[in-house]
């Protein structure tokens, strides 16, 4: 609380804001108008500019349809990572609907929904970012990107659970192990290949210690996956926090293998 104190009395408190949290700007301002530190005009005028909210003026720019055609190939596949004509392949093998209505009413094409999906997945970005290119707001642009993950996980996400798929029928695994084995591998019964990635998230407000990975040193979930030769993913797994991966391998693989 003294650095709260000292800051105001150095007369740049307004000013250092993204120093701290808006929890502890406030519960800093309830207990400086508690001691008397600050009066209630000062508390107020605290208040309102610590929890006033960003506007983003996402109404100037134009909708991914109206301004789609002016998109070059190149720009479009550095963004998305597909190409535009692989977007109708997509749409057709993903069964993306017409329409994606989100709770709140917002409505969005379903190839701008699979859009918003590719963006946001194709590298590391905020929803910020995507303004420009989507000219939708924040959380509107949330809201459908929660739609369609929805969508894609309820309609395939058997794809990454069940392994009784056409592609792992009896005849393409004896030609993954062959593969396997001509490649110079000593098993000749190998098809598989099992591999973990730890993906990095915000430290947690609670269960810090079941999140924290102490290997790469920050708060992650992690997930573990059974490659074919084919580079397709027969299984996958997650997410998990560190607690859990011993359980996991106890459990769970030993049936996969």
């Amino acid at each position: 609380m003294s650095t709260i104190v000292s800051i105001r009395v150095r007369g740049f408190f307004c000013n250092n804001l993204a120093m701290f949290s808006k929890k502890t700007l406030i519960e800093a301002s309830v207990y400086l108008l508690g001691d008397k530190e600050i009066d209630e005009e000062e508390f107020l005028a605290m208040y309102e500019i610590t929890t006033k909210r960003k506007q983003h003026p996402y109404k100037q720019y134009e909708r991914i349809e109206d301004g789609f055609d002016a998109i070059s190939p190149e720009d479009f596949e550095t963004e998305v990572r597909f190409g535009i004509t692989d977007l109708p392949l997509l749409l057709r093998a993903l069964a993306i609907p017409e329409i994606f209505t989100c709770a709140n009413g917002s409505v969005c094409s379903g190839a701008e929904g699979l859009l918003i999906l590719l963006k946001r997945f194709s590298y590391r970005c905020r929803l910020l970012d995507m303004i420009p290119r989507f000219g939708r707001s924040v959380h509107e642009m949330s809201l459908i990107l929660n739609e369609v993950i929805g969508f894609i996980h309820t309609n395939h996400g058997y794809l990454l659970r069940d392994l009784d798929q056409p592609w792992l029928s009896s005849q393409h695994l004896e030609n993954f192990v062959l593969a396997v084995h001509g490649k110079g591998a000593a098993l000749e019964n190998c098809w598989r290949f099992v591999d973990g990635t730890v993906r990095p998230i915000c430290r947690p407000g609670e269960n810090q210690r079941v999140m924290y990975n102490g290997h790469k040193r920050v708060h992650a979930i992690k997930f573990q996956s059974v490659v074919a030769p084919n580079g397709l993913i027969a299984n996958l797994y997650g997410p998990v926090g560190k607690l859990v991966n011993y359980l996991y391998r106890s459990t769970v693989m030993p049936p996969l293998i």
